[in-house]
């Protein structure tokens, strides 16, 4: 079995992004499941309190979720096109050690994705993650790209994707991921 990791990188109820990674886990392909970590409740982070009280408990099980799937998938919305900080945060203390940063994120098939109400999607979001990416030494796949435009159009007042079209173009997204990871 396939596990695949994904992250939302807002915590809105209703994010259109943590929207997109339901419905990635219900249309994965036959032998891959994806299971959705939270980074709710994770701390700011403080090197002052890592130095005094350690890695919080949140932090501990993103980290052990990473580095026990076959890939990671972060579904990014786009803040002042970039990324939200409070993933940005929560990425930050997974890297934390550095002694575990090979562990958690080395070598790691990784893919984005993204959901916004505006023309682009999260194009410069998604770009944004690139040196990031490549500075934890993860494997980004570019074999394909999800990009959801317009996405007050396409989901409902739950955060539920309703758009066929985008659903059918998630789905062959999250097969080629699933094969990039497997390989």
């Amino acid at each position: 079995m396939t596990i695949i990791v994904g992250i939302s990188g807002s915590l809105r109820k209703h994010s259109y992004n943590s929207g997109l990674l339901r419905a990635a886990q219900a249309m994965m392909p036959a032998g891959a499941r994806l299971e959705i970590a939270s980074i709710a409740g994770i701390p700011l982070y403080d090197g002052d309190s890592e130095a005094a009280d350690g890695i919080p408990a949140s932090v501990t099980a993103l980290k052990e979720a990473i580095a026990a799937a076959d890939g990671l998938l972060i579904a990014t919305p786009e803040y002042n096109n970039g990324v939200p900080g409070v993933l940005k945060n929560a990425i930050d203390w997974a890297s934390r050690p550095p002694a575990d940063l090979a562990r958690v994120f080395g070598g790691k098939p990784v893919a984005l994705i993204g959901a916004s109400p505006g023309g682009f999607g999260t194009v410069l979001g998604q770009n944004a993650w690139l040196p990031v990416l490549r500075t934890l030494g993860t494997e980004l796949w570019t074999g394909g790209r999800l990009l959801v435009s317009a996405a007050s159009t396409l989901f409902d007042g739950e955060g539920n994707l309703t758009d066929e079209a985008t659903r059918a173009r998630l789905a062959a997204f999250m097969a080629g991921f699933v094969i990039y990871a497997t390989r």
